[in-house]
Order: structure tokens, then C-alpha cells, then sequence
């Protein structure tokens, strides 16, 4: 039985799917990704190694497992993938029926490909299809960083058939280029006569980071600040960065699905590559905790929500078909940026988010694997 509240009018009256950004074992065995499924929307999840070493580090669900694994004499990285693989396989089954009622737009599951490798193409290609084939799920998605070395990765999983979820998109520039790096993987697999409607993929634009770094320049920036008039311009862009930028996007990816090129692959059974809001919990107090999803509802959309961005949006979003409302005003405001009394380069905001992006990837996959050989040590038989 389903309790009415606001994610489900995004979903069935403006066309976009609410996914969860959180996932560990807990989560599934307790029966809560059911409910969030049945009670609050949820039609799909993703996870990253963030997320995974807040769901095993310090939690005992998974020690017998990792007790198993050391006792089979199993290294610490295959100790962690046994431990990752089977939440994802459990979230993909339990998923499963969304994937099947929305005829494959749903029901995903999405898992990031060891994160050290990010600048690595050769690497992430072979990752992305040794855990796509191991995990075995048509459910699965696999992350891959939208770097410029992640992106040929991107297009060769496509052509050989992998759902790729492209991860660490801050710019409009780098969307664009995912989308494109989708399309060639596409053509290059019907080319040669194979299925393309089984395939799909998403674009993770990521907001509230945006935000969060280029407040903290006007805040700077606004130290000492002796005239008004700059005052006002520099508060005039505090906090709506993110959500122009993603609006941007958004025509982008318009003009890009109406290409003639596009057009070929879609009457093969393409999918679209939909845009997926991402980073979408917001960390500054002082705005509304849903701002970025009110502000970014639109159709052929996804936006990831933490869980408690779900039950803030389930308890006061107000929906609305936003997404295409005020776009001048947008690129407005991005072009503002440029004003020497504002002076911010947005393309060195972008590139400072990448690298950091992947930091915050790379530093709790580490900590894991610590935090794993740790445990190993104290589990380990005498």
C-alpha cells in the first residue's frame, strides 16, 4: 500500500524518477528499501565508496562474512567486492520488478568502479565489464567518472553493452561531452547489427558542491567589501550557481536528443541518457532542504535524494514542472560570473570539483580497506 506524498506526483505527473542515494546491507535485509520503494517512490539507487564505508565500517552485519573471507585466505580487496557485490546483487533483485514495469527506464542499481583507477581508461574499461559480468544483473549500472580518461571508458562499456552511470559531471561542458561519448558507443554498437535497447545510461550532474565552493569564494570575496553595488552583485549569485548550471544542462541535453543523429539511434530503440541530479543534499542551512529538487523537476530527469532529503521532500516539496522556467535568467547569471566586480572562473571551480571529487572517492575507499585489515586482524583464527 503506497502513502500519498509529493515524490509521487513528480514522478506520475512530471515525468521525473526519485532514486536513493544510500545503500548497505542494513538497508535491505530490514525490509527499508521496500519501503522506500512502496511508501516514498523510490524506482532505483545508487551507491559509491563513500557510501560503502559508512555501511561496513563499524558494523557487525558483515563480520561473518569477512570472517569467511579471511579464512579462505582471500585478500582484502576481494574480501571488500564480496562483501559490495552482494548488497548490489540483493538491491538489484529487490529492484528488479521496477526494472520490468518500466520497461528498463527504472529499477537500476548503480556501483562505482575501484575509484583509484579514475585517470586509468584502459583499467576502467576492463573493471567496468569484469563487474558488470560478475555481478549479472541487467539492473546494474556501472559508475565511471566523467574525467577526460573516463569518458573513451564510457563510450567502449556502452559499445560492448554495459549500463554506465557517468559520475563527477560538474560542468555543462563535461555533460555534453558524456552524452556524445554515449551516442558514439551507441552508433559503433549498431553499426555492427547489435541490440541497442537493452543499454542504458545516465549522467550524474552534480549541484549542492557547486554551491557549496563558490559561496565560500563570494564570502571571501565579500570581506572588506566597500561598495554596495559589488555587494549586491555578489549576493545576487549566492547559492544559484548549481541550479543554473543544471538548468543549462538541461537545454543541452535537448538539443542533443532532437539531433538527426540521435533521431537514427531512437528508431533502433535507443534509450535516452537521462540527466540525474546528483549531490542533492543541501549543505547550507540557510536554504530550503529541498531547493534542489522544488528547483529541478522536469521531465526525462532522475534526481538521487539521501534519505533525508526523501523524507524532507515526501513531507514539504511542492512540485511543479520547473526545470524550463527562468533559463535566460540562468545563463544570466553563469554569464555574470564573468563581471570583474563578481570575478569568479567557473571553468576552475569545475576542474578544483573534479579532482576533489574523486579525493573524496578515493580517501573512504582507502579508509575501508584499512578499516577492513583491521577487522581481518581481529577476526583472523588463532
Amino acid at each position: 500500500m503506497t502513502v500519498s506524498n509529493p515524490i509521487f506526483e513528480i514522478e506520475q505527473t512530471y515525468g521525473q524518477s526519485i532514486w536513493m542515494d544510500n545503500l548497505s546491507r542494513d538497508v535491505l535485509q530490514s525490509g527499508e528499501l521496500q519501503r522506500m520503494i512502496d511508501t516514498r517512490g523510490i524506482v532505483g539507487i545508487t551507491s559509491n565508496p563513500a557510501i560503502f564505508e559508512k555501511a561496513i565500517k563499524g558494523n557487525k552485519i558483515y563480520d561473518t562474512d569477512i570472517e569467511a573471507g579471511i579464512r579462505a585466505g582471500k585478500p582484502i580487496l576481494e574480501i571488500y567486492e564480496s562483501l559490495v557485490f552482494e548488497d548490489i546483487r540483493n538491491a538489484c533483485d529487490i529492484l528488479r520488478p521496477v526494472y520490468e514495469k518500466s520497461n528498463g527506464l527504472d529499477g537500476y542499481v548503480s556501483i562505482e568502479v575501484t575509484p583509484t583507477i579514475a585517470n586509468d581508461t584502459a583499467k576502467t574499461i576492463a573493471e567496468a565489464k569484469r563487474y558488470f559480468t560478475t555481478l549479472d544483473r541487467p539492473n546494474v549500472m556501472i559508475k565511471i567518472p566523467g574525467t577526460r580518461e573516463g569518458l573513451p571508458a564510457v563510450e567502449e562499456s556502452i559499445y560492448q553493452g554495459i549500463n554506465v552511470n557517468v559520475t563527477l559531471l560538474f560542468s555543462v561542458e563535461s555533460y555534453i561531452d558524456s552524452a556524445w561519448a554515449y551516442i558514439r558507443g551507441l552508433e559503433k554498437r549498431a553499426a555492427e547489427g547489435k541490440d541497442i535497447s537493452k543499454i542504458a545510461s545516465v549522467a550524474s550532474f552534480f549541484l549542492s558542491r557547486i554551491d557549496t565552493n563558490i559561496d565560500h569564494r563570494i564570502h571571501e570575496k565579500l570581506t572588506g567589501v566597500d561598495r554596495i553595488e559589488r555587494k549586491v552583485k555578489l549576493l545576487e549569485v549566492k547559492g544559484k550557481v548549481a541550479i543554473a548550471n543544471a538548468k543549462i544542462a538541461y537545454q543541452k541535453s535537448k538539443e542533443i536528443y532532437a539531433s538527426d543523429r540521435w533521431k537514427a539511434l531512437a528508431e533502433k530503440g535507443a534509450k535516452v541518457q537521462r540527466l540525474l541530479w546528483a549531490s542533492t543534499g543541501t549543505k547550507n542551512p540557510e536554504y530550503s532542504d529541498v531547493m534542489y529538487v522544488d528547483e529541478l523537476i522536469g521531465r526525462d530527469t532522475i534526481n538521487t535524494l539521501p534519505p533525508a532529503t526523501i523524507e524532507a521532500c515526501a513531507d514539504h516539496c511542492h512540485p511543479g514542472d520547473r526545470i524550463e522556467s527562468h533559463v535566460e535568467l540562468a545563463y544570466n547569471l553563469i554569464e555574470n560570473l564573468q563581471d570583474p566586480d563578481i570575478d569568479i572562473d567557473l571553468d576552475a571551480v569545475m576542474e578544483e570539483l573534479l579532482l576533489d571529487g574523486i579525493e573524496k572517492f578515493v580517501t573512504p575507499f582507502q579508509s575501508l580497506l584499512n578499516s577492513l585489515e583491521e577487522k581481518a586482524r581481529k577476526l583472523a583464527p588463532v
